[in-house]
């Protein structure tokens, strides 16, 4: 069983800065991880992925030259570095893997899915 589990949620003010971290908890190297987001009332988003080795990274157009995504397959640990954060970043944060990593933009491939945590951007 995967479990995966976020953390780094907070509470913080525009401009500011969160790293998100998403311990997987065993050996997920042949998995492509992602970072979505949902925020009351709104679908769940897509924020960042990243391929198995690291090599390729997507973005959405909405966080794009202000988030990175990383991996430390040796640690176990996905993270999510957020700068420059708005109010609109407002939401819940899932980390998510997908093991063929055919769309990693699409919520739907992905198999494993984290509880979530609140990042909250004051204005």
């Amino acid at each position: 069983q995967v479990q995966l589990v976020e953390s780094g949620g907070g509470l913080v003010q525009a401009g500011g800065s969160l790293r998100l971290s998403c311990d997987t908890g065993r050996a997920l190297t042949r998995y492509t991880m992602g970072w979505f987001r949902q925020a009351p009332g709104k679908e769940r988003e897509f924020v960042a992925a990243i391929s198995w080795s690291g090599g390729r990274t997507y973005y959405a157009d909405s966080v794009k030259g202000r988030f990175t995504i990383s991996r430390d397959n040796a640690k176990n640990t996905v993270y999510l570095q957020m700068s420059s954060l708005k109010p609109e970043d407002t939401a819940v944060y899932y980390c998510a893997a997908d093991f063929f990593g055919r769309s990693p933009k699409s919520k739907d491939d992905y198999v494993y899915w984290g509880q979530g945590t609140q990042v909250t951007v004051s204005s």
